[in-house]
């Protein structure tokens, strides 16, 4: 059967956003869901292909966007500022992934009680700080993301979490990896990472190929990290499409 899609706008404060929901229609309706936050370039062809993916495994998947209708990144300079412009705030960030939330439980194909949030990069950061601010979802998939922490106290943490991070990237070092272990370990936090040896950031990402930068597509620590994490979703919802 085909995947469904659906193109849903939403808001956030004045910003006007975009986000693709995604199912696949051979599934019993409402089905578990499955919020997908972009890399730090926005919601694209990447990110929407992912949610297809988790689609067909038998969640509705919505690839959410954090800048904007239309809005993307199309060089590293500027995918920096728009990142960095939504998460110098980080109440403010969190606010908008709540958004997306909302949004998708609203969602006719969609078990509201049953939702779960998987990240890239800059979005690894997003669900990450979803699961800091208390949100109400059953656990979060940090995929190479950021692992900066709140500069503000963080809400009890209710979320499972899964974070597969390459041992040797450099935008998030040993050091801060220690202190996200810390952290989650003093929040009491359900929490599991991990850690894949000789590999950089953004190693989900086939056209990532800048060694200088740290980014560097890995195809086994790509299909393994998404066999951990089909595997840690199918754990905290269910069976998909049951």
């Amino acid at each position: 059967m085909p995947i469904e899609t659906r193109l849903i706008e939403y808001s956030h404060k004045d910003t006007v956003l975009e986000g693709l929901l995604a199912w696949d229609t051979q599934y019993q309706t409402p089905l578990p869901a499955v919020l997908v936050a972009p890399a730090w370039s926005g919601r694209n062809a990447m990110s929407d292909n992912v949610a297809r993916r988790l689609a067909g495994l038998g969640y509705a998947a919505f690839a959410l966007d954090m800048y904007g209708k239309g809005v993307v990144g199309t060089n590293r300079e500027e995918c920096a500022a728009l990142s960095h412009e939504q998460s110098r705030d980080r109440h403010h960030l969190q606010a908008r992934m709540q958004a997306a939330l909302d949004t998708l439980r609203a969602q006719d194909p969609v078990d509201a009680g049953r939702v779960a949030a998987v990240g890239y990069c800059f979005g690894g950061l997003c669900v990450l700080d979803l699961a800091r601010s208390g949100a109400d979802v059953k656990g979060v998939v940090s995929f190479h993301g950021l692992l900066y922490p709140t500069p503000h106290p963080n809400a009890p943490i209710t979320a499972s979490i899964l974070a597969l991070h390459g041992y040797d990237d450099p935008l998030a070092t040993p050091e801060q990896l220690h202190a996200f272990q810390q952290e989650m370990t003093a929040a009491k936090a359900d929490w599991q990472v991990v850690a894949l040896g000789n590999t950089m950031h953004a190693f989900t990402n086939p056209q990532a190929n800048d060694p200088a930068f740290g980014t560097v597509y890995n195809r086994r620590a790509d299909e393994r990290s998404w066999r951990i994490a089909t595997g840690f979703l199918a754990e905290v919802l269910g069976d998909a499409g049951a």
